[in-house]
């Protein structure tokens, strides 16, 4: 046998130490520079140097290594760019926590510094991502690596606002947005997630000030609120104008409790005359739609809390009191002063910030806008047109265009300190206001704005602010934009996705990738989500301790289909490396049996092909097919299932076996074939099975006989049409149904292969009699039959197990072991079995929607079926005859 450096059982440890970082060394992850072929680009999405990545990272990252690879073997010019986010609140609120710790805040250290420990903790978290990368494999070219907050992409991002601003599609501006008392800044509308608080309607008098006004009998009005500490924030009473309980009332005065302040009963469309009493309080600072009420009836807007959620002075005797505690204050003094009707206890949704967790605060605030209309409308029709974005699922393109179809404007200033500071600045005595990308030549008399912009601004930016842009004769902005696929989660579609189509749609005019692959969540064992506070998380990097990044990678690609959810299970992981043992087991066994001279090339006479040679180069051949088929589908469960059928079954359990008897006959030119077909058919397999698991398929290909370096940039397999044979394949099958039907027969026989056994085979077809008896090598091997019939002619014996398969009927004569019985009961079984089946089929035919509508070849391929059941249904049916006349 021939030496090879392969121990008896895979060792992911020992296979992948070393391996990646020799890949960067040698740079096998850099566009190849062939301006001949077809560019394919990817842009990695950007991890946030917030932590560690975890499973759904090395998803994502996986499915994109998966489409690089492929596409780099197949002969694309491949750029796969890998870069990191800033994360602005998710990372400085991370640098805050640890500070805290130490009894710090960033205000103790002023903002240069703070800033400081911020890029520390980025430079310290880029380094353990990086690691992570390498771990799983990934094919990035480091050398494009860029950071959203490098100079490159601070310009990208400057050029975008300057533009934006100066077309009045940025604006700044006083409105009501959402508020992160803990982090002290503005979120958007998408950092905002709703969640079941338990809460209350408190139900309270609000007095009219003219003592003989009466409603109902009553001089006052009831209000119901869920936060009466925003209270002192009232400057109104609104009821619909169509309402005509309260048209009477419209234009009176009421005293708002604990204030008493004097507010007038406004008439507007925004309320909803069926919820509740139909009348709400005005709060134009502490609420959106009051906002827009106070607005259209010139009310003054009073705020009356600070930045931390804390009462202000407008908020009387409670100055100072958080937000909640002074609810509590509050309710007790309504209920001491005889306002309070009544308290209903309720759970209602209520705005989380994403980030801090914390309660958010609709604030009354000066931020920075981005109008969104114009820009929406612009992506929206780029989906009309040929420069469309293709989402797969097609379904996730509806949640794109409900978000964009129901835009609002986007609030993209933030109070922080990390980030792209804005580049707006104030002149010191004349309060005037200077946009520009570069501060004021007189930048002493100026002060720049000290707020940041939302990080998922410059994110955005980053399938064309990678490449160069904003300057268009960059070498990579010119090859590579727009890429071609992007690969990322449902639950940003709208967070980024929809973000990069209109930035990208209005900066570069077209559209920012080809292809949007959406999947889903990883989850645990019992469905639930992974987070901390469930202790469900799994960290990558344990698993790939324990089983390898390649049975990790195998069980990420394979685990969904586009757009589902994963369940992560240690017992699935089990499978994996079983799976990738059996592959490195089979391949020992293969380069074992080679010779020096072996190569992995198809013998250049095909005339002496066995049987089982043709049918395993067939079967490759349609798995080259359905594997290329279902990757460019981005169907990779699809593209698996193929590989494992084929490897597991066709080669490792049939065609392996079958080449046993030749490789230890005296036929040196049998021998020399089928080293040659193992040596071809293990060689396409590794390069088909690389993108998916390519430690493993690099080490066993370095053992083979093969031409270049490294499977990395080895020619990805291709159909070869003089490989497909149908009728091998055919043939082959009737040989395998018949060794399965004799092992069924001895299993159920408890007749182990050390048993003797005839094997009587009954059929008037001549091309299996022909397939039988020029194959009874394989079959004495594999059935161990003491005599072997094979005739049309052959009468069954009254006592032996039977089995039909197509075509031919198969007897084991067991007289000693049968239970006539037990046979008899088995036989009906399988008659009913096929009476099921001929049921199906022919319902299936009988509908004339299927017949009409099918294809021509499905249809006929079921009426084959049919047949085939028929025939299998007749026979069973005529040997249960049989036995029962012979028991009776």
């Amino acid at each position: 046998m021939r030496e090879i450096d392969m121990p008896g059982k895979y060792n992911p440890t020992a296979v992948e130490a070393g391996r990646y970082d020799k890949w960067v060394q040698e740079k096998r992850f850099k566009p190849s520079g062939n301006k001949k072929a077809r560019p394919y680009s990817i842009v990695i999405p950007p991890p946030n140097v917030t932590g560690k990545l975890h499973l759904g990272h090395a998803w994502d990252t996986t499915l994109q290594d998966m489409i690089i690879r492929q596409k780099r073997m197949q002969g694309f010019d491949t750029l796969w760019l890998p870069g990191m986010d800033h994360a602005g609140i998710a990372t400085q609120a991370k640098v805050e926590q640890r500070l805290a710790e130490d009894g710090i805040s960033r205000y103790d250290l002023g903002r240069e510094k703070f800033v400081e420990q911020v890029w520390d903790w980025k430079n310290e978290y880029a380094a353990t991502i990086k690691s992570q990368w390498g771990k799983l494999g990934l094919s990035l070219d480091y050398d494009r690596e860029r950071f959203t907050l490098d100079e490159g992409l601070s310009e990208a991002v400057r050029k975008v606002f300057v533009t934006l601003y100066e077309k009045g599609l940025i604006y700044r501006g006083e409105y009501i947005i959402n508020w992160d008392p803990k982090a002290r800044t503005a979120l958007s509308d998408i950092e905002v997630i709703h969640q079941d608080d338990e809460g209350a309607f408190y139900h309270v008098q609000y007095p009219f000030v003219d003592k003989e006004t009466t409603y109902q009998g009553k001089h006052y009005i009831e209000i119901a609120t869920t936060r009466p500490e925003t209270m002192f924030g009232d400057v109104a009473v609104a009821v619909h104008p169509s309402d005509e309980r309260y048209k009477a009332l419209v234009g009176k005065k009421v005293l708002v409790p604990l204030v008493n302040r004097e507010v007038p009963i406004v008439a507007d469309e925004y309320v909803d005359p069926k919820f509740g009493s139909g009348m709400v309080k005005i709060t134009p600072a502490h609420d959106p739609n009051d906002f827009g009420v106070g607005n259209r009836h010139n009310l003054e807007r009073i705020n009356t809390m600070n930045e931390d959620a804390t009462m202000n002075e407008r908020a009387g005797k409670y100055v100072g009191m958080d937000r909640f505690d002074a609810r509590k204050a509050m309710v007790a003094d309504l209920e001491a002063g005889g306002w309070m009707l009544s308290v209903e206890p309720i759970v209602h949704a209520v705005g989380h910030s994403e980030r801090t967790g914390v309660q958010v605060e609709s604030r009354l605030s000066t931020q920075w806008f981005v109008k969104m209309k114009p820009l929406a409308e612009q992506a929206l029709a780029m989906q009309k047109s040929d420069d469309r974005v293709d989402f797969y699922p097609p379904r996730f393109e509806g949640t794109f265009t409900r978000w964009m179809d129901d835009i609002h404007d986007w609030v993209i200033s933030r109070q922080l300190w990390w980030g792209h500071q804005i580049p707006a600045w104030y002149h010191k005595e004349t309060g005037e206001m200077y946009v520009g990308m570069e501060a004021p030549a007189d930048a002493e008399n100026w002060e720049q704005d000290s707020d940041v912009l939302d990080t998922w601004f410059s994110s955005a930016l980053w399938p064309f602010s990678t490449m160069g842009w904003p300057d268009t004769d960059a070498e990579d902005f010119k090859r590579y934009f727009p890429t071609d696929t992007l690969v990322t989660g449902y639950d940003i579609i709208f967070f980024w996705v929809a973000r990069m189509m209109f930035q990208s749609k209005e900066f570069t005019g077209r559209r920012p990738f080809k292809n949007v692959l959406i999947h889903g969540l990883i989850r645990d064992e019992q469905g639930r989500k992974m987070s901390k506070s469930l202790g469900n998380g799994i960290d990558p990097m344990d698993v790939i301790e324990k089983y390898g990044a390649d049975a990790l990678r195998w069980f990420l690609a394979t685990g969904s289909t586009p757009g589902q959810d994963v369940r992560f299970s240690y017992t699935k992981m089990d499978s994996a490396w079983n799976f990738i043992n059996k592959i490195w087991n089979a391949s020992r066994y293969v380069l074992m049996n080679l010779s020096d001279d072996t190569k992995a090339e198809l013998p250049a006479d095909r005339t002496k092909l066995s049987l089982a040679d043709q049918w395993i180069l067939s079967r490759l051949n349609a798995t080259i097919a359905a594997v290329t088929k279902n990757f460019d589908k981005f169907e990779f469960g699809e593209a698996g299932r193929a590989l494992y059928n084929f490897i597991w079954n066709d080669f490792a359990d049939w065609y392996i076996e079958m080449t046993k008897e030749t490789l230890n006959g005296d036929d040196a030119d049998a021998q020399t074939t089928v080293q040659s077909i193992l040596a071809y058919v293990l060689d396409n397999t590794l390069r088909l099975l690389h993108p998916i698991m390519p430690f493993v398929t690099e080490a066993i290909w370095q053992e083979m006989p093969h031409e270049g370096e490294t499977i990395v940039t080895a020619t990805y397999p291709t159909v070869d049409e003089t490989l497909a044979n149908q009728q091998a394949e055919t043939d082959f099958n009737s040989l395998i149904d018949l060794i399965k039907a004799v092992r069924t027969i001895r299993t159920e026989a408890n007749a182990p292969m050390s048993t003797t056994i005839d094997v009587l085979i009954k059929t008037a077809d001549e091309n299996l009699q022909r397939i039988f008896k020029e194959n009874e090598d394989y079959i004495n091997r594999f059935v161990k039959p003491k005599n072997l019939q094979i005739s049309a002619d052959i009468i069954a014996p009254d006592l032996a197990m039977t089995q039909i398969i197509s075509g031919a009927e198969i007897y084991v004569p067991l007289a000693e072991l049968i239970d006539l019985d037990e046979e008899i009961a088995r036989l009906q079984d399988e008659v009913k079995k096929f009476q099921g089946e001929v049921k199906r089929a022919t319902g299936k035919l009988s509908n004339e929607k299927f017949v009409n509508n099918a294809p021509e070849q499905v249809v006929t391929a079921e009426r084959e079926k049919l047949a085939d059941w028929e025939n299998k249904l007749q026979a069973t049916q005529d040997r249960l005859r049989q036995l029962q006349d012979a028991k009776a």
